[in-house]
């Protein structure tokens, strides 16, 4: 159904603070439009994250903005964040625009010379959006109230303005203080922006809302605002987070013993160690979801307990990463885990690198550190350049395919460095499409090229892969290698994630849905509600 105008009806979701559930619900309200047969598109003019999304053509953009067109059930495009900051290091980002790097600049030149040219590159991709889509659901970034920063806020209150949208602030009853926050951001805004937001979303709360009932109206009558829904926190969600920093409002604080208290006999142990430039964390969260998979984080040697796995991910400076393994002892630790129980250690992008035996970055693209030895368990080396690889690829893998000889997989690449095998090393993966302009193997329509490496037993292997344990089949086939070393059984039907990812969409949809006043927002956007068209 398109009852598309000349442009798309908008609006926009803010929030009182950052991590409110801004993404998460602007992905809910993107999947209820779709149901409700409009083509819906998201935007969201600056994002700041390490955990990326890239699109078929090879661009990088904020993930939020990529699960968000997934709920959509369209192609994500730069269009949908056409700003990308990616910190690197303290008060400076690498800048991306329209998903290609830009420069790299502290706060401050970002700040007093970017923002006034991104101002165009913002209103021109949101124009376009609207000219393709029935509606546009905009998000934005932090709060609205950040009095120091909206003179030249291209992200909230000015971007409402520009695309003259209906405002809903959301607000986080978990964290407390719901009322203020909401009462104190209203107060906070000129008198043309609080005409902006015509209502209110509580979000991810827990108990009884007849208790809340008095404070909704005392809000209601204070503000003069409606409270469009108190969504209940929802369990499980099972779908992607944006930025490692919600891993510490997800982990309960427990110690390596409550953790071996909650592990099963026949569950695997996995651990992820958790860099301090930890990016791309989503590679591992279909194991989160395997019934025989007792997952977790190590911080610190001393959370380090009795895993079967460990998982070296992805990071936006592998170098000073790199530094950290070796400085806290964490290094070492993998490497008798290897060479000395028999332990299996896998590395993604960054954690690839960091396995084999150098790194090298003469030009100081990513660190003050020249080069530095590896962990030495792969026989690669690896050399920073300039240019950044990101693509979407295709190909197959005989890594654990047994009497099956391959298995199909998929994912996107996003790196600096090139690595090169120092000696004959097994390749676990064969590369056979991609699609994206950067690249280091331009391929044809009969090119082929290796990617990652692997030790002789298939205990330690790294690839470029992000999304490589989000393929089923390999993924349990890795599993069950690990089973059958330790004397566990095989699972023969093990978790379809990507079927699973589609049904959470629905489900958080229906939750959503159901806690909040639709035909009032529909009214606020200009729009006639439709006939729900999947009997939801």
């Amino acid at each position: 159904m398109s009852n598309r105008a000349e442009q798309a009806s908008v609006l926009m979701i803010q929030g009182t603070a950052s991590d409110v559930g801004k993404s998460i619900l602007t992905a809910a309200l993107c999947r209820i439009f779709t149901q409700d047969g409009w083509q819906t598109a998201p935007f969201k003019s600056q994002n700041m994250s390490l955990n990326s999304y890239i699109t078929f053509d090879g661009k990088e953009i904020g993930r939020a903005q990529g699960v968000q067109a997934d709920a959509c059930r369209i192609a994500a495009t730069t269009d949908m964040n056409p700003i990308l900051l990616k910190p690197k290091q303290d008060m400076v980002a690498q800048v991306v625009v329209h998903g290609k790097p830009y420069a790299d600049l502290d706060a401050r030149t970002y700040r007093e010379s970017y923002l006034p040219k991104a101002e165009v590159i913002v209103k021109d991709a949101l124009a376009r959006l609207r000219s393709q889509y029935d509606l546009v659901v905009l998000e934005g970034a932090g709060s609205p109230a950040e009095v120091n920063l909206k003179d030249r806020d291209i992200v909230n209150m000015r971007l409402a303005g520009w695309a003259d949208s209906p405002v809903l602030l959301v607000a986080d009853i978990d964290r407390g203080g719901v009322f203020a926050s909401i009462v104190g951001t209203l107060e906070i805004l000129t008198p043309e922006e609080r005409d902006r937001v015509k209502g209110f979303i509580i979000n991810k709360f827990r108990g009884d809302v007849s208790l809340l009932k008095p404070g909704l109206d005392w809000l209601e009558e204070r503000t003069g605002k409606p409270v469009l829904g108190v969504i209940p926190y929802l369990q499980q969600l099972g779908i992607e987070d944006e930025d490692s920093a919600s891993l510490d409002s997800k982990r309960a604080q427990r110690n390596r013993f409550t953790d071996d208290l909650m592990k099963r006999p026949d569950q695997l142990d996995i651990a992820v160690i958790r860099l301090p430039r930890l990016s791309n964390f989503t590679d591992f969260d279909p194991l989160q979801e395997e019934s025989d998979v007792h997952f977790r984080y190590i911080d610190h040697l001393a959370d380090w307990g009795e895993p079967d796995v460990i998982l070296l991910p992805g990071s936006k400076n592998t170098m000073e990463d790199l530094h950290y393994l070796k400085e806290s002892g964490l290094a070492a630790r993998v490497t008798s885990f290897v060479q000395e129980e028999g332990g299996h250690v896998v590395g993604i992008c960054a954690g690839y690198q960091m396995l084999g035996v150098t790194l090298s970055d003469p030009g100081r693209y990513e660190s003050e550190h020249e080069a530095l030895e590896g962990l030495g368990l792969l026989p690669t080396e690896t050399m920073f350049t300039s240019d950044k690889r990101t693509v979407r690829v295709q190909g197959v893998s005989t890594l654990f395919a047994g009497e099956r000889l391959e298995i199909a997989i998929d994912g996107y690449e996003i790196h600096m460095g090139r690595t090169h095998y120092k000696q004959d090393s097994m390749a676990p993966f064969r590369i056979t499409a991609q699609s994206g302009t950067n690249s280091h193997h331009p391929l044809g329509s009969q090119q082929l090229h290796d990617d990652g490496a692997a030790s002789s037993d298939g205990r330690v292997w790294g690839t470029y892969i992000h999304g490589i344990l989000h393929n089923d089949d390999f993924r349990r086939a890795w599993l069950n290698r690990i089973r059958a070393n330790k004397g566990l059984s095989p699972i023969s039907e093990g978790l379809r994630y990507k079927e699973r990812r589609e049904a959470a969409f629905d489900r958080l949809a229906e939750h959503v849905r159901h806690y909040l006043d639709m035909s009032r927002i529909y009214e606020m956007m200009g729009v006639s509600k439709p006939t729900k068209m999947e009997g939801i």
